[in-house]
């Protein structure tokens, strides 16, 4: 009797998606459609725990369990590439709908998502040399294209299994994730201010140091606005230390 293998592929793929909805393919050996079932959703389990290891770490284990099964079962990704499927999980996550999950969940994902978005884009971008920081008023600067200011409701940095915060605080969390010339990936905590300049240097690739700063400070409207603009200036040449602002023709 003639196959039609495109069905059958399809009854296949539905078991091992969504062995519940779906029966066991007719004429294949239920033990060896368990056997494939297991082998295909371990991989995406192993995939994602070790991806997003404090999500992993702050659910039980049938917590856990059914939020993997549902993406597995019922999100499409929309490619064949194991390097984006976290990617994948976090677009999952931004269209999932369920009371039961953590407020913070998908700010917690794609905290742990951007380190390895980091560690292996292909972006390049070249630190500026020694005398870059200490002339950094005069020069052009811009943002690294290894560098993220992130913004965040929760304090998604200290989120663990003895600190699972229901509200967010009044003032959201700022970070910085940036890749150094040794292509090690670090998190750091920012400032509003410093969180602004980045994103005005985001925002436009061709200030000055010197006119990044005065209109951060003409926008703040300081009582001291020397003050800030000397602390200002302080937190851009340290910016320019990490490699996180570079000479603007070198972004």
């Amino acid at each position: 009797m003639a196959v039609d293998f495109r069905n059958k592929q399809t009854e296949f793929a539905g078991y091992i998606r969504d062995p519940i909805n779906n029966p066991v393919p007719a004429d294949v050996d239920p033990r060896r459609m368990a056997m494939y079932r297991e082998l295909f959703f371990n991989n995406i389990d192993g995939f994602l725990s070790s991806n997003f290891p404090v999500l992993r770490k702050i659910l039980n284990d049938d917590q856990w369990q059914a939020l993997a099964q549902d993406f597995f079962a019922g999100h499409r990704c929309q490619t064949p590439h194991f390097s984006e499927i976290a990617e994948e999980f976090l677009e999952y996550l931004q269209n999932r709908d369920n009371a039961d999950d953590y407020p913070f969940l998908l700010e917690l994902a794609h905290y742990e998502w951007v380190e390895m978005a980091l560690a292996i884009s292909k972006q390049e971008a070249c630190p500026g040399d020694a005398g870059f920081a200490e002339h950094i008023l005069e020069r052009d600067v811009a943002l690294s294209s290894l560098a993220w200011p992130l913004a965040y409701r929760y304090p998604v940095q200290r989120i663990a299994p003895d600190f699972l915060p229901l509200t967010a605080p009044d003032q959201p969390t700022y970070l910085i994730v940036y890749r150094d010339s040794d292509d090690q990936v670090h998190f750091m905590q920012s400032t509003p201010f410093s969180f602004r300049l980045l994103q005005l240097l985001e925002q436009n690739q061709a200030l000055s140091g010197d006119s990044c700063l005065r209109r951060l400070v003409a926008e703040a409207q300081h009582p001291d606005p020397e003050m800030l603009f000397d602390q200002g200036l302080k937190s851009l040449q340290a910016l320019a230390g990490k490699g996180i602002v570079i000479p603007a023709d070198d972004a």
